[in-house]
């Protein structure tokens, strides 16, 4: 189940979160004197106690730990035996940069290796990164200078991107919406979904809260909502629909109840930021955690079948040719469960 108006504040498209006062500082001084033989001491300390923002996404399920372990392990073999193919996941190529369809389960550093296997460059760079398991876009860069304005794209979020997530819970009450909230993690920690009035506040170890902003629309419920369309470069400026979440408080799945419901929903998510894990948690905020996605309260078994990766893609990347100027957009082709979960049952 989704927040509700007692979880978060829906407003409308235009509205932006207002930001809280930095962290209040307590201080108290405490003095003691005493008399004796007609000497007084006196005695003073200041206590000062840091006021930190606090997680409203909750910590990893058990469970996560020893299952994450074990992906990983199989995800570090399957990447030593990796070989790209120009066929199967060579999108788009130039003299600038490749364009690859990641697979999941495969780390980045070996795809990059990889790549080495069918071009003689001998300069090439990761423009961006994603998580083991999620699979689609990535591009890599035949030149320093290329790596380097592209690189400054991804930082400045002119590159526009879509994902494609298969998620399990309580079908929305939504048809599009946007979520905003802060994102951070302390030290030694793991990222977790903060307020939006948090954003710029300090956590333990020294980290700072940062904004995070994902639109969603609903593709289909169990198969059943039309058919699936292509995003267009006219799409990739989403706007916004149904509403604004701008998270404040715990989401009701806040107690390890997300992505427990019994629908199917297939999402197309936009961020605007490019946070870490950022669709994953913004998903298991709204309630439909991504299928398989121990870390963040999604399924590992559900209705008979085990799930063995989280169920994300990276869908389009969309942005200026660091060279020539011109708009470029490519698009990485479905993955099988994707497919699969788009036909009705």
């Amino acid at each position: 189940m989704g927040p509700t108006l007692k979880q978060a504040s829906w407003i409308g498209p235009c509205t932006h979160p207002f930001q809280k006062l930095a962290a209040p500082v307590f201080s108290a001084a405490v003095a003691m004197s005493s008399s004796r033989q007609g000497e007084q001491t006196h005695c003073s300390a200041t206590v000062t106690a840091e006021n930190y923002p606090v997680p409203l996404s909750p910590p990893l399920p058990a469970i996560s730990k020893e299952i994450e372990l074990n992906r990983a392990t199989i995800a570090t073999s399957n990447s030593e035996l990796f070989t790209l193919s120009r066929t199967d996941h060579i999108i788009y190529e130039d003299d600038s940069l490749i364009a690859v369809n990641k697979p999941q389960g495969i780390y980045c550093d070996a795809l990059l290796s990889s790549v080495t296997t069918i071009t003689t460059v001998p300069e090439l760079h990761l423009a961006n990164r994603l998580d083991r398991d999620t699979s689609g876009v990535m591009l890599i860069t035949k030149s320093h200078k290329v790596a380097a304005k592209l690189v400054k794209a991804f930082t400045e979020h002119r590159v526009k991107k879509t994902y494609i997530a298969l998620c399990t819970g309580r079908a929305p009450d939504w048809e599009t919406v946007t979520v905003r909230s802060g994102h951070g993690r302390s030290k030694f920690g793991v990222w977790r979904v903060y307020a939006a009035s948090d954003v710029g506040r300090v956590l333990p170890g020294g980290s700072v809260v940062r904004d995070m902003e994902t639109s969603f629309e609903v593709v289909s419920v169990n198969g059943k909502k039309g058919r699936f369309r292509e995003v267009s470069e006219a799409d990739m400026e989403f706007r916004e629909g149904s509403g604004v979440v701008v998270v404040e408080e715990k989401a009701v799945n806040g107690d390890g109840g997300g992505g427990g419901g019994e629908d199917e929903i297939v999402v197309r998510a936009y961020p605007r930021s490019g946070r870490t894990h950022q669709i994953r948690l913004h998903c298991q905020y709204l309630g439909i955690s991504i299928k398989g996605d121990v870390k963040y309260e999604g399924v590992y078994e559900w209705k008979g079948a085990t799930y063995h990766a989280h169920h994300l893609h990276a869908e389009t990347l969309s942005f200026e040719h660091p060279v020539t100027g011109l708009r470029v957009m490519v698009r990485a082709p479905l993955p099988p469960w994707a497919n699969l979960a788009l036909q009705p049952e």
